[in-house]
């Protein structure tokens, strides 16, 4: 499915990192998300189009 919503647990485990540091960077606006009543979600394929940017913008500043 390519609407999947993920929790904060998931998308912490897909991008391999803590917990506490997924809520930081989506309180903060760094990572696409969405509040549903006190809790996190996030669609996959959103977090996938920003990792795909994230990687695109660190090998263009890398190739300059």
């Amino acid at each position: 499915m390519t609407d999947e919503i993920l929790t904060i647990r998931e998308v912490a485990e897909l991008l391999k990192i803590n917990e506490k540091t997924a809520y930081k960077l989506a309180s903060a606006g760094k990572i696409p998300g969405f509040k549903v009543g006190g809790s996190w979600r996030f669609q996959r394929q959103e977090i996938a189009s920003w990792i795909k940017r994230k990687v695109e913008e660190q090998q263009g500043s890398n190739g300059e």
